[in-house]
């Protein structure tokens, strides 16, 4: 025994280098496959959010192919009308945008004079090379060419999503063909499903409601283009710990060189921001998701700067997301629950993923 014992804690240095080495292999995989794997993933995450829907319409009654032609028309329909008025508010905020940088060149003066009445002179030629752009394109033509390579991207992606969510119908079936004893392979992919979808689907709802009330605050303030911006801290609410700030820099700044703006309405909507952020990301999100959902304030930040290394800005987007799936897929296997238990935060219980999708007062102890 003492000898088993002696080879196991020698073996212990090769099977973390051989652990490190597999791992920066996979990192670079996925870094070389990021144009790939980036439309894959999405495609995954909304799939999955879409089952959800597609079983209760089934349980309502209707067949398994109705239920998900008509959970896409849905979706279709919703992203289309959110597209079409986003357009728009981009549109217009293309037109006054020359308006918005000469208010801009303004407050820049301003502050330069301001800096130079205090002793701290700078010169401003310097300063304007610094900032200036190395080509002489025009950033219309980047723009367009990023819209339509959005386009392309959105293309693939919707196609994959029909095809995953109609895959995922027959899934289970088979699996249970595929392998002898399916009954354990089946609960772990069944648990690990089904908090994905919980967390998914709780983040997409606590998003939503974040860009509604950031909406509703831009209407109340009085910044132009309130849509754009809801939909803005939307999408960036996905980003753990500076997606929120980045969302309130740019209605904050317009607000602040607007002529109806000022100070103090400026103040008034960064405060909407924390308020709105503090409530929903603070309080009710982890109410609601539980502490075994959570992720250590470390981890977090850690994974937005992995993936977002890895995968550019929609790693930084997909960041929490893809660290709360390798949580709960290390959760789901008793040999990697310990890991699991590292990236959540500190103090919480140790609580079965079975039980993470109940709520607190009917959990096992």
């Amino acid at each position: 025994m003492s000898k088993l014992s002696d080879e196991d804690y020698r073996s212990i240095p090769l099977n973390a280098t051989l652990a490190l080495a597999a791992l920066v292999v996979i990192v670079a995989g996925m870094k070389a496959g990021a144009d790939l794997l980036v439309p894959l993933l999405l495609s995954v995450f909304i799939a999955v959010v879409c089952t959800s829907p597609v079983q209760w319409l089934h349980r309502c009654g209707l067949s398994r192919g109705a239920s998900a032609f008509l959970t896409l028309m849905v979706l279709l329909g919703f992203i289309s009308l959110i597209g079409l008025l986003v357009v728009n508010s981009f549109s217009t905020f293309v037109q006054v945008l020359p308006d918005i940088e000469s208010r801009l060149y303004e407050h820049y003066w301003d502050l330069l004079n301001a800096l130079s009445s205090r002793g701290l002179a700078i010169n401003p030629d310097q300063l304007s090379n610094m900032l200036a752009m190395e080509d002489g394109g025009s950033w219309v033509t980047t723009l367009l060419g990023e819209l339509g390579n959005l386009f392309m991207q959105g293309s693939v992606i919707g196609l994959l999503v029909i095809f995953m969510l109609f895959e995922t119908l027959n899934f289970r079936d088979k699996v249970s063909r595929a392998l002898e004893n399916p009954a354990p392979s089946l609960k772990r992919f069944s648990e690990f499903s089904l908090t994905l979808k919980r967390y998914l689907a709780v983040k997409t709802v606590i998003s939503l409601a974040t860009g509604v009330l950031v909406w509703l605050s831009c209407l109340i303030v009085g910044v132009e283009f309130p849509l754009l911006w809801g939909v803005l801290a939307f999408a960036l609410n996905f980003i753990p710990n500076i997606g929120s700030a980045l969302a309130a820099i740019p209605p904050v700044l317009l607000l602040l060189v607007s002529q109806d703006g000022g100070v103090l309405q400026a103040f008034l909507l960064a405060s909407a921001y924390l308020v709105i952020n503090f409530v929903l990301g603070n309080l009710i999100e982890p109410r609601v998701m539980g502490q075994a959902l959570g992720l250590s304030t470390f981890v977090a930040f850690l994974s937005l700067v992995v993936w977002g290394w890895i995968f550019g800005a929609a790693g930084m987007l997909l960041s929490v997301v893809l660290t709360m799936t390798l949580k709960i897929a290390l959760d789901s296997h008793p040999q990697t629950r310990w890991i699991a238990h590292l990236l959540g935060p500190g103090g919480q219980r140790r609580t079965r993923l079975g039980d993470a999708r109940r709520p607190p007062w009917k959990r096992r102890e």
